[in-house]
């Protein structure tokens, strides 16, 4: 009983310290100086590196080369191991030459789609110090004494491997045994005698500063927490350094700027999936997900690396000049005194070995194109996940869920989607409903359904300990836990109380997680349920930094510490992989996660965790979503309203104006929370919002287009500037504004009582248009312009045609046969093109080719529709419904049809003011080959 009491009084306490703290608690989480690893590693200074090239191991293959490195300090040699791959890429792997036991690597097939595709690498030159090895238009240089690689295009430098000589490679050893105690003295000294010299000997002991070197080999202590390591210290790190940039960006998940900062004064960088309760803004800290990649662009290149190690991870970052006299030796560099400037990155990981991508560009699209064929792109959502969805923890039961739905529609807002938060369960028991609250959960469903709409309800990874809960029972029947360090079921407290946790990086335990997904296994679902995981970092209320004990045991003998930022990217997609089992793998799923690693992008969406309600996280989320969509994750969205406290009236629907052009667009918010559906705003708020998200469902036919060429090609959804304009410096570290595809320009109002806002409309040669006065505003200068509340700044490029539908109804499935609007935005030579794509928004089927993917272009007063992909061999009943060809510089005399051969003229009109000319019922099905023609 006493320990019960104790248990339930930690429980409770820790569960306070997640609900009631009004910001983070920075002591529950490490600094670096609280890592052993990363003292060991921050401790480095720059200079000649230990590690030289055995030429005489030297082993060439057509795709590869392979040598030993030897540390001349302690005589332990490494392997390297250099590819060529196909798209200008090359990977770069250093292990143990011999270990004492396998160290971890990743499982090709989990993060990497498939093992990478190699391409040919050419010996150009082999000198006494130095081989230089050709790759597609790069050249790659290794140099062998201090060891370094170097990569370079043309005759500019873009990527330098240990060029600081911070390689450090912990090898596996074994550990040293104590050394015995020194005998007592014969005669000890007198009481009293020598007492006094003993304590301040003891005392200047305790004053010596600890030798970084020798920092927490064998075992750490952070708070109460011990961490005992059997397998002693492992850890790897290099420096990576881009000479000739200013800029790198990359590595979420942080609440930072879009373009990183140096980390000279403060901690590095950390990749350590954690529940970081009310994060703190601009700041290294980890939080729920890690992406080990960063991009470095400047007016020439964009290069990128990926670090492909699942352990927690710290990246330094800092600004120098590069060594001209090294690059002018094994480059033509060009002539001059003019210092070069670097950005030196210094990446170090508990565990693992070192396996690092370098992505040669060298364009913007180029780079996420090849991190695209490394790790996977962003499926193409069904229709549904990309409209608004309405959500708070927890809408109460059936009849809360009915009011809400009813109450959407009576004030004219439309939604696809309503969620249900951990309270909708038996006692926190995933896959199970309140018998009391939600009876008739089948009943629910079909009536969401029968509206278009769905659910997404949600499923953590823990499990409450109760033998009488079927899942729990079944999983620990199969031993499919993960195990304490001890051997036994490892058990930490979480939202059910006592808790244990299936092993998501075992294969198996990933099918037997996704068969609880069946409608025979999860009683009371429908085809109009998906899912939503949270809580998979994985939080652990009672555990060190709220998380896994790191000698925690995974499958195949693995640590915690080897696997921990994997474990929520295997949840997403065990969860995912369940969606599609139940529909025969004909529909498409729709899984949103909180924790996540590189290629969480193949398995649904991802959002930025527990924010606020305040104004200052409404201006991160955007630096924090293009950094997302930067790291492949473009399917990502933030909390509208922000998750905790009470946003006033002005904040929320600033908010919606935001997130109504981002591409996951999901209002929620916590429990304690005032109730804030769009439907409770006062009128004038209430109006505003509910165009905002009407606005949404107009442009969602441009969404789902450019989630099709995501899929496609890697390309971002929402883009910093530079990605489209990478020549034009001043936006290099531009954050509050930015691009949805080349097409539309958003620049949110995130300042309280702001009515107004200064753009920046790129491009010397361009014309923007206000997509709701069609003001014309020309490119390459600063603007301010007037932004009321009822306003969000969006200007569509001219040069573009952006598909809309207008027609507005309750959810998006009602309007899939709805007709579309073309709005033609026109360039100062009075041209513009597009495309389309559509299916049937929902299935598989456009993998079979049945799909269309529309090109339009308007040329000499002729708009042109012809077939994009000549694979895409699907049929629709959507038609066009309209033109609005905006800067038209007079009325048209007539406007001609033509499809088939067969002419027809067209009803037309031209407002001279706003210089738009709106051409009415084409009538055409979109799907066919058609000219319009304007005299």
């Amino acid at each position: 009983m006493a320990a019960t009491t104790i248990r339930l009084s930690s429980y409770l306490c820790c569960l306070l310290l997640i609900v009631q703290v009004h910001s983070v608690n920075r002591d529950n989480f490490k600094t670096c100086d609280q890592s052993g690893f990363c003292k060991r590693h921050r401790s480095l200074q720059p200079g000649n590196s230990p590690y030289v090239v055995l030429m005489d191991s030297l082993k060439i293959t057509p795709t590869q080369i392979s040598v030993q490195l030897l540390n001349t300090k302690t005589n332990v040699r490494l392997i390297l191991d250099l590819y060529g791959l196909q798209g200008n890429t090359a990977r770069v792997k250093i292990n143990e030459l011999e270990p004492l036991k396998t160290r971890y690597e990743i499982p090709v097939g989990d993060v990497l789609v498939g093992e990478p595709k190699q391409q040919d690498i050419k010996v150009l030159d082999k000198a006494s110090s130095s081989i230089t090895l050709g790759l597609e238009n790069s050249k790659i240089v290794l140099t062998y004494s201090p060891f370094r690689i170097d990569f370079i295009s043309g005759e500019e430098p873009l990527v330098s491997i240990n060029s600081q000589g911070l390689l450090k490679f912990e090898h596996f050893r074994k550990k040293p045994e104590a050394p015995p105690e020194e005998a007592a003295p014969a005669d000890p000294p007198a009481e009293g005698e020598d007492k006094k010299d003993e304590e301040v000997k003891k005392e200047e002991e305790e004053k010596k500063p600890e030798d970084p070197e020798e920092s927490g080999l064998w075992e750490e202590t952070f708070k109460s927490f011990h961490d005992p390591k059997p397998n002693g210290p492992a850890s790897v790190g290099i420096d990576i350094s881009f000479p000739g940039f200013e800029n790198v960006y990359g590595i979420p998940e942080h609440a930072e700027s879009m373009a990183l900062k140096t980390t000279k004064d403060t901690d590095p960088y950390r990749l350590f999936n954690l529940d970081v309760f009310e994060y703190e803004l601009y700041n290294p800290m980890a939080l729920y997900g890690s992406v080990p990649v960063m991009w470095a662009h400047n007016e020439k290149s964009t290069v990128g690396i990926y670090w492909n190690n699942a352990a927690e991870t710290w990246i330094d970052i800092s600004s120098t000049t590069a060594d001209k006299n090294f690059f002018s030796k094994i480059a033509d560099l060009v002539k001059g005194n003019t210092e070069m400037a670097q950005m030196d990155t210094h990446w170090f990981s508990e565990s693992g070995v070192i396996d690092v991508f370098v992505m040669l560009g060298p364009r913007p699209k180029d780079v996420f194109k090849q991190y695209a064929t490394l790790t996977g792109s962003t499926e193409l959502p069904p229709l549904f996940a990309i409209s608004y969805h309405q959500c708070r923890w927890n809408y109460n039961d059936q009849e809360d869920v009915k009011n809400v739905d009813a109450n959407m529609d009576l004030f004219d807002i439309p939604f696809d989607v309503i969620w249900l938060d951990i309270e909708h369960t038996d006692g926190k028991r995933y896959f199970t409903w309140d018998a009391h609250k939600f009876p008739g959960s089948k009943d629910m469903l079909d009536a969401e359904g029968a509206k278009g709409r769905k659910m997404v309800t949600i499923v953590d990874p823990h499990l409450k300990r109760d033998d009488n809960y079927k899942v729990y029972a079944d999983a620990k029947n199969r031993d499919l836990m993960v195990k304490g360090g001890n051997g036994g079921e490892y058990e930490g407290w979480c939202w059910p109380g006592s808790s244990s946790w299936p092993d998501f990086t075992n294969p198996e335990v990933r099918n037997w997680w996704a068969s609880k997904f069946q409608y025979s296994e999860y009683d009371g679902s429908t085809p109009d349920l998906y899912i939503w995981n949270d809580m998979n970092e994985p939080s652990v209320f009672n555990g060190p930094e709220i998380t896994f004990h790191k000698d925690v045991l995974h499958h195949g003998g693995f640590e915690n510490r080897d696997v921990h930022n994997l474990y929520g990217f295997y949840v997403q997609k065990a969860t995912a992989e369940g969606i599609l089992m139940r529909s025969n793998n004909e529909q498409r799923p729709f899984v949103l996660t909180r924790a996540f690693f590189a290629g969480s992008q193949r398995f649904g969406a991802v959002w930025t965790g527990d924010n606020m309600g305040e104004w200052s996280h409404l201006k991160v989320s955007v630096p924090m979503l293009l950094t997302l969509n930067l790291a492949g994750i473009t399917f990502s969205g933030a909390d509208v309203g922000g998750f905790f406290k009470n946003p006033d009236n002005e904040l929320q629907t600033r908010w919606y104006q935001a997130a109504a052009f981002q591409p996951f667009f999901r209002a929620h918010a916590h429990i304690d929370t005032k109730r804030r559906e769009p439907y409770l705003l006062p009128e004038e708020n209430r109006n505003i919002v509910r165009d905002a998200i009407r606005q949404r469902y107009t442009y969602l036919p441009f969404w789902y287009t450019l989630f099709y060429h995501g899929y496609r090609s890697g390309e971002t959804v929402m883009s910093p500037l530079w990605v489209e304009f990478p020549e034009d410096k001043s936006t290099f570290k531009m954050d509050d504004e930015y691009l949805l595809g080349s097409s539309l320009l958003v620049k949110p109002i995130t300042d309280q009582g702001a009515t107004g806002t200064t753009v920046y409309f790129p491009g010397k040669n361009d014309v923007w248009y206000d997509i709701q006065t069609y003001q014309s505003y020309a490119g390459a200068q600063n603007t301010y312009i007037n932004a009321p509340l009822g306003k969000i700044p969006v200007f569509q490029r001219g040069g573009s045609i952006v598909p809309r539908k207008m027609r507005v109804r309750r959810s998006s499935s009602l309007m899939s046969a709805d007709p579309f609007t073309l709005v033609i935005c026109l360039n100062k030579q009075g041209e513009a093109e597009g495309d389309l794509y559509a299916d049937d928004y929902k299935s598989f089927a456009y993998r079979s080719g049945n799909y269309i993917h529309r090109e339009f272009s308007l040329k000499n007063n002729i708009l042109t529709s012809s077939n994009a992909d000549p694979n895409g061999q699907g049929s629709t009943k959507e038609w066009l419904e309209k033109l609005v060809i905006v800067g038209f510089p007079k009325a048209a005399s007539s406007v001609h049809i033509t499809v088939d051969g067969n002419s027809q003229s067209l009803y037309h009109s031209y407002d001279s003011t706003s210089r738009v000319l709106t051409v009415r019922k084409p009538g055409v099905n979109i799907a066919k080959d058609f000219t319009i023609t304007i005299q």
